[in-house]
């Protein structure tokens, strides 16, 4: 299994389209083997899904995350484990574990489009 955590100065990043750089965790079992982070290269939202799709990613955990990025993991056969706040290292133990506090229905407040933001303002995912 290969996990990827939001990444910022070893905490979960709170939104997903703007994070500059994922840590991933190579897992057997429920034993981490391999840790790495790796820069998005200015990728954001929608193009994350391939980003992570190529580096062979199945599971995702982050803090915010807006409905179209969401959409794009569940067709790329991502999981998403949303909503998570702290570190990062953490919370894959607590995943690994079975012990991870997360939201199945976490959203990007700044994605809702009943405050007046509307999407076609900027490239949603």
């Amino acid at each position: 299994m290969r996990i990827a955590v939001t990444y910022e100065n070893g905490n979960i990043f709170q939104h997903f389209g703007h994070t500059e750089q994922f840590k991933f965790y190579d897992v057997e079992g429920t034993k981490i083997v391999h840790e790495q982070v790796t820069d998005t290269a200015g990728s954001g939202h929608g193009a994350l899904a391939g980003f992570l799709s190529s580096h062979n990613v199945d599971t995702v955990i982050c803090g915010g995350i807006g409905g179209g990025a969401q959409s794009m993991l569940v067709q790329a056969g991502i999981r998403l484990f949303g909503g998570v706040s702290g570190s990062a290292d953490e919370a894959v133990k607590a995943l690994l574990a079975g012990t991870l506090a997360y939201d199945p229905n976490v959203h990007c407040e700044h994605h809702s489009h009943d405050h007046g933001h509307s999407c076609k303002e900027h490239s949603c995912g």
